[in-house]
C-alpha cells in the first residue's frame, strides 16, 4: 500500500497502515488498555511498511478522546508498547471524532514544513474502560448524594456547549434532512450485511492485526476479527428496537412526535486502534 498527496516539500506518502480488530461493548478488549491496543497497530504498520529496521521515526502521533485514566503521554505509551526507542517523540491529539485524521494530517503538515520526513499516525480508543468520575472527592461530599460522571459519555459522546449528547444531534439532523427511521433502518442493516461479506471474503486480512488478549486465569484468546457486524440482523429485528435519545427541543423538533435512532442504526460503543506510516519523498526514494 502506497498513497501520496502533493506538498511543497515534494510528494508525501502513506507507505503503510494496520488496524486492530474493533471491540464491541463488554467484549474482547473490554480490559484491553487503548495504549496497548494503539502499540499493535503501530508495531504492524511499521512491520508492513518495508523501511529497514532501526529506521529513525520522527514523531508519532495518535488520537485519542478518552484519556481519563490513561495514565501521562498516551501516545508515547503506545509508541513504547510497539517497540519504538524511548528517544522517540509523541503526540496526543483530542479532536474528538476527528483525532485520528488530524493526527494524520497533522503528520503531512510536519513533512511539508520540513521538520519531520518520517511520521507514524493514527488513534486508540477504549470506550469500555473510561472511568466514572466523582467531581467533588478531592476535598469530600459534607452532606447530601454524589453524583458519578461516565467520562465516556460526558468527554466523548455529549456537546459541550449545549449539554446535548450526539444522539440527541443526529435526530436533530435527521429532522432537519428529512431522513427518516426506515432510512437509518436499512442503512444499518446494508452496513451490517457488507461487513459480514467483507468478512467471509476475506476482504479486511490485509489490514488486521490480530490481538492477544488474557482473561483473569491467564488463558490467552487471539482476536482477529470485528465484532461489529451482526450476521442476524434483519429489518425486521432492527424495527422492533425503541428509539433511545431525546428529541431536540422548540423549532429543532419541527412535527417529529418520536425519536428515529435507536441502538440498531447508531454507531456502538467500540474499541480498537489504527496506525500508518506518513514519509516524505525524499525518505521514500532514500530508503526504497
Amino acid at each position: 500500500m502506497v498513497e501520496s498527496v502533493a506538498g511543497r516539500n515534494g510528494q508525501i506518502f502513506l507507505v503503510s497502515a494496520a488496524r486492530t480488530p474493533i471491540g464491541k461493548f463488554g467484549g474482547a478488549f473490554a480490559e484491553t488498555p487503548a495504549t496497548t491496543l494503539g502499540g499493535v497497530a503501530i508495531r504492524a504498520a511499521l512491520e508492513r511498511s518495508g523501511l529497514p529496521e532501526g529506521t529513525p521515526v520522527d514523531e508519532v502521533l495518535m488520537g485519542q478522546v478518552l484519556q481519563a485514566g490513561v495514565g501521562q503521554a498516551p501516545a508515547r505509551q503506545a509508541a513504547l508498547a510497539a517497540g519504538m526507542p524511548e528517544t522517540t517523540s509523541a503526540t496526543t491529539i483530542n479532536r474528538v471524532c476527528g483525532s485520528g485524521l488530524k493526527s494524520i494530517m497533522l503528520a503531512a503538515a510536519e513533512i511539508r514544513a520540513g521538520d519531520a520526513e518520517i511520521a507514524v499516525a493514527g488513534g486508540m480508543e477504549n470506550m469500555n474502560l473510561a472511568p466514572f468520575l466523582l467531581s467533588k472527592a478531592r476535598f469530600g461530599y459534607r452532606l447530601g448524594d454524589g453524583r458519578l460522571i461516565d467520562s465516556a459519555v460526558t468527554d466523548g459522546l455529549t456537546c459541550a456547549f449545549e449539554g446535548c449528547h450526539m444522539g440527541t444531534h443526529a435526530e436533530r439532523v435527521a429532522i432537519r434532512d428529512r431522513v427518516s427511521r426506515e432510512d437509518q433502518d436499512a442503512f444499518a442493516l446494508a452496513s451490517h450485511q457488507r461487513a459480514v461479506a467483507a468478512q467471509d471474503g476475506g476482504r479486511f486480512d490485509a489490514e488486521l492485526a490480530p490481538v492477544t488478549v488474557r482473561d483473569a486465569k491467564g488463558r490467552e484468546t487471539v482476536v482477529d476479527a470485528d465484532e461489529g457486524p451482526r450476521r442476524d440482523s434483519s429489518l425486521e429485528a432492527l424495527a422492533r428496537l425503541k428509539p433511545v435519545f431525546d428529541l431536540p427541543t422548540g423549532a429543532d423538533r419541527g412535527d417529529a412526535t418520536t425519536g428515529t435512532v435507536t441502538a440498531g442504526n447508531a454507531p456502538g460503543i467500540t474499541d480498537g486502534a489504527a496506525a500508518t506510516v506518513v514519509a516524505s519523498e525524499r525518505a521514500v526514494e532514500r530508503l526504497g
